[in-house]
């Protein structure tokens, strides 16, 4: 092969390379062998080999998380694609990069329902910013750098490319694109005068952060700003890590189970400045804590994507601007004549609701997170799936800023191992844990294997209530005492981590939970300790006996 002729294989991969993919997941499939055939001679991209696509996927997403450059991912056809869907609806709803590569039927065999045929274009087109195909070798450079290109701008999200398994192994001439930066948009100042004025006027203002375009930069700027006026800061569900929690203005997060101070809070606001943030389903309580027309209060909605701004909220001041250009140019601005006395107390606020007191139960998950709050460093990254497990750390739990917390907005369950493992290969130098509930962690548990095989060091915590227990909750809200399809018969999950070669210990009582943790830490590679809860303590914030209570009541 000359220097100018490459398969469609080593095309891609050397596209990648250029973009400066270090990293890429995958289950392998024989629809895309001439990819991974060049990656064999592609020392700059560790491939990491999973158990099943869902992990891939949900793997590639938290990289993007982390790097605000696409987690990139490589299934094949029909299961893998339809497996590894759920990674790209996570990276949709979370506004993240990534790009999902599928490896698919020759060009010649499409429209016959050949061997794990699916219309790629038309499955995921819904889920995600830009699905497309690749037919030609030679344009390859082209789709891969608008790739690269649609994930990162405006709102960052999934790409989806199909890849025939005969155009990977076609010969041609084709020109290396080079490294795609994303476009900045600056903050217009004629804007931020506005913003300011309308912020002196205020009353009782509050800020809601995080989301599409957040980085450290961000949180660090807006920190300066905040704290120096005295402006509150909440964030929004599952991004606690937008801003450090020990800044002296922030308020706590919206979601499931948010402080009633905070609550009140935002029902007071005369204005809410979103920065970020999209105000989704969760973060606004089913659009009732800051409905769409939130009469009596004005919002300013600042976003990288101008299809956010008055997509369903009807906005006072709608700011097109990268997050930390704003941001920074939100601290230069001149504000002495801003201040406000509610940041101080909305975090005092936060400190009062975010210290776990003892409950009388035979573990007590409040308390044990305060003991690894006392034995974890504060970067430590705490990556959970779905479940009413994941309540006691975003209550408790304090996050020191961006890339702490990998957790999915979008609610998908078995998200934690994967983002872990991911965490764990692009930082090895920090600790990382794992959160999963029972149900929640069979969902991808497999994917220990995948953590044993490239040497990661984790912490998992397996909290087993014998139950769905979100699903739970809600049921017995609305059907007291009527229990189907809630309940679960578990394995031995200290057991079954041993059989992936880790270490791992049970725990059923709140004494027990610190020394267990102090051994577990001691250990290195995989440690998983099975935490045995009563699902009586269904949340955080409410038991099963005051669920049916209520409900007589």
């Amino acid at each position: 092969m000359s220097e100018t002729l490459r398969t469609g294989g080593r095309v891609l991969v050397d596209q990648l390379v250029a973009q400066g993919c270090e990293r890429i997941f995958t289950v392998p499939g024989e629809s895309f062998l001439a990819v991974l055939d060049a990656l064999h001679d592609t020392p700059e991209i560790q491939t990491v080999v999973c158990r099943q696509e869902g992990g891939v996927g949900f793997m590639a997403c938290a990289d993007g998380t982390m790097t605000n450059r696409p987690g990139v991912a490589f299934v094949t056809r029909g299961p893998g694609a339809t497996n590894a869907s759920i990674g790209v609806h996570v990276a949709m709803q979370d506004s993240q990069p990534m790009i999902l590569f599928i490896g698919d039927v020759a060009r010649a065999e499409r429209h016959r329902e050949g061997f794990q045929e699916v219309d790629f274009t038309a499955m995921f087109a819904p889920l995600c910013k830009w699905a497309s195909r690749i037919d030609d070798a030679a344009r390859i450079p082209e789709y891969v750098a608008r790739a690269y290109s649609v994930a990162m701008s405006g709102r960052p999200g999934p790409v989806v490319l199909a890849l025939p398994e005969d155009m990977l192994r076609d010969v041609v001439e084709a020109a290396n694109r080079p490294r795609v930066v994303p476009v900045v948009q600056p903050v217009c100042s004629g804007a931020m005068g506005t913003l300011m004025a309308l912020l002196k006027d205020a009353c009782a203002p509050i800020a809601i952060v995080g989301g599409a375009g957040w980085d450290a930069g961000a949180a660090h700027y807006f920190a300066e700003f905040a704290g120096a006026v005295g402006l509150p800061v909440a964030t929004a569900f599952r991004r606690q890590d937008a801003i450090a929690n020990d800044c002296a203005v922030y308020a706590g997060n919206l979601g499931y189970g948010p402080n009633p101070k905070l609550v009140e809070r935002v029902k007071a606001a005369d204005l809410i400045i979103a920065v970020g943030a999209r105000l989704g389903e969760a973060t606004t309580d089913g659009y009732t804590l800051i409905t769409p027309d939130h009469p009596g209060q004005l919002l300013v909605h600042i976003h990288p994507d101008p299809n956010e701004l008055g997509r369903v909220y009807r906005t006072d001041l709608s700011i097109c601007a990268d997050m930390r250009e704003f941001c920074e140019g939100a601290a230069l601005w001149d504000h002495d004549i801003l201040a406000f006395a509610d940041g101080a107390q909305a975090h005092a606020d936060w400190l009062e609701w975010a210290t776990p007191a003892p409950f009388d139960t035979p573990l007590d998950l409040g308390q044990c997170v305060a003991a690894m709050r006392d034995r974890l460093p504060v970067d430590t990254f705490i990556c959970n799936g779905a479940g009413n497990f994941s309540g006691w750390w975003h209550r408790y739990w304090r996050y020191a800023g961006p890339n702490c917390q990998l957790a999915p907005t979008a609610g998908a369950m078995g998200y934690g191992v994967p983002a872990a493992v991911a965490a764990c290969l692009r930082h090895p130098e920090r600790k990382v844990v794992a959160l999963a509930g029972d149900g929640d962690f069979l969902m991808n548990g497999q994917e220990l294997a995948t953590a044993v095989q490239y040497g990661c060091d984790l912490l998992v915590l397996v909290i087993d209530n014998g139950a769905y227990g979100t699903i739970r909750m809600h049921q017995e809200r609305e059907y007291p005492a009527r229990l189907s399809g809630t309940s679960l018969r578990n394995p031995d999950f200290a057991a079954l981590a041993r059989a992936f070669g880790g270490w791992a210990e049970t725990v059923q009582a709140t004494a027990d939970f610190a020394p267990a943790l102090d051994r577990a830490m001691a250990q290195t590679g995989v440690r998983l300790l099975h935490m045995k809860t009563d699902v009586e303590r269904i949340s955080a914030g409410t038991t099963i006996a005051a669920l049916r209570a209520r409900s007589i009541g």
